[in-house]
């Protein structure tokens, strides 16, 4: 009788099969360690936005939207040719850890990414990063979300399907 292969666990799994392109489009997440929550904290926001726009003036990767949340982030971005996915999230970490350490919070190890497809339409990452906070419960709808970021370029096709930089009502009808 064959063993089966026990499956693959941790963040090995996570970087299984991990593929970086510079040119391609990455939705990315990463957490607070224990999702403890104090990202969307003025201070530590800003330090990651700071970082972000560093990381964009570097070329090591294209912003085009993103949202801090109280314990994760979400970033959707073209990667540039100075650093390899990996040491992109690595960079954002490490040169924002002082910041969240001061405030009794630590990044978690790994982070997940989802490579879109040449084609994959990036509404719908625009939509999800939008609307995340506003699923979360934390905030009412006539309300702006301060941590969502979206770049210039992508500001002047996006915002205007907004309601004034708001999502549409029925855009959060049925939500989970």
């Amino acid at each position: 009788m064959m063993t089966p292969l026990p499956p693959a666990k941790g963040y090995r799994a996570l970087r299984e099969g991990r593929h970086s392109e510079a040119g391609g489009f990455y939705f990315l997440t990463f957490c607070s360690l224990d999702r403890l929550k104090g990202l969307s904290n003025a201070a530590i926001a800003s330090a990651i936005i700071a970082e972000i726009d560093a990381m964009q003036a570097d070329e090591a990767w294209t912003l085009h939207c993103g949202t801090i949340m109280p314990d994760h982030v979400h970033l959707l971005i073209e990667l540039g040719q100075p650093l390899s996915l990996g040491k992109t999230i690595a960079r954002l970490k490490a040169k924002t850890a002082a910041n969240l350490r001061d405030r009794g919070l630590n990044w978690q190890p790994g982070y997940f990414d989802h490579r879109l497809r040449p084609r994959e339409e990036r509404l719908p990452y625009f939509h999800y990063t939008h609307l995340n906070p506003y699923r979360a419960d934390l905030l009412r709808i006539e309300e702006k979300w301060p941590w969502f970021i979206c770049s210039p370029t992508n500001q002047k096709w996006f915002v205007p399907m907004l309601n004034q930089e708001l999502p549409e009502p029925t855009w959060l009808t049925g939500l989970p």
